[in-house]
């Protein structure tokens, strides 16, 4: 966390607000979440994140080096919709449905770094709340946020979600293109309008069909 005060307290209203305006209404009916093929997502076991629609939406999930950080922390999604990225795995405390509280992280993480779980942070140099991994230990220069990760239905799929622990509040998780060329989408705490909707791709199912087309 920033040293500085005053620089803290000048981004704390604005991100509460911007939390505040963005809360999201999610649905009493909760339903369970399934991968692409319709069978239950597991806890702990593993999956490709990829857009539900095939093309110009671009590939799967992978990390990379951003601002001045020598170590891939930023989540970023391929422009290639030939990439399946990186798999991860959910954790969650029993079944999985639509609004529990999940955490995620890549199977395998950078050597600089000791842990693959996701979280929220703000990148200063674009105004963004950025979705990457590790901890605060991972971004000394940067704010974090402690909260938790939902699915949730979204048109032909779904889309994912973070809640701030306090005040609870939850806000979508969008894509957004950095002016520096940075070989990817950033994942970022957006609007409505620039969420987009995903599926889960059980990845041994999927090495499995790679495997017998090599």
């Amino acid at each position: 966390m920033k040293s500085n005060l005053a620089l803290f307290l000048s981004f704390l209203l604005p991100l509460t607000a911007f939390f505040t305006n963005l809360s999201l209404a999610f649905s009493d009916d909760l339903d369970q979440v399934v991968d692409a093929d319709g069978n239950p997502i597991v806890s702990g076991l593993t999956y490709y994140i990829l857009p539900a629609v095939y093309g110009p939406f671009g590939g799967g999930f992978k990390l990379a080096q951003t601002g001045n950080s020598d170590c891939p922390l930023t989540v970023l999604q391929d422009y290639s919709e030939a990439f399946r990225g990186l798999p991860v795995k959910f954790s969650s405390s029993g079944t999985i449905f639509t609004g529990n509280e999940l955490e995620i992280e890549f199977v395998d993480k950078p050597e600089c770094e000791e842990s693959s779980k996701w979280l929220v942070f703000l990148d200063e140099a674009i105004n963004k709340l950025c979705v990457g991994i590790g901890g605060a230990q991972g971004h000394p220069t940067e704010l974090t946020f402690d909260g938790k990760f939902h699915i949730e239905e979204y048109q032909y799929g779904y889309k994912l979600a973070f809640c701030i622990t306090a005040p609870p509040t939850c806000s979508p998780i969008g894509r957004f293109d950095a002016e520096n060329h940075e070989d990817g989408r950033r994942l970022i705490l957006t609007e409505d309008d620039e969420e987009f909707y995903i599926v889960f791709v059980k990845a041994s199912a999927a090495d499995k069909v790679m495997k017998s087309v090599v």
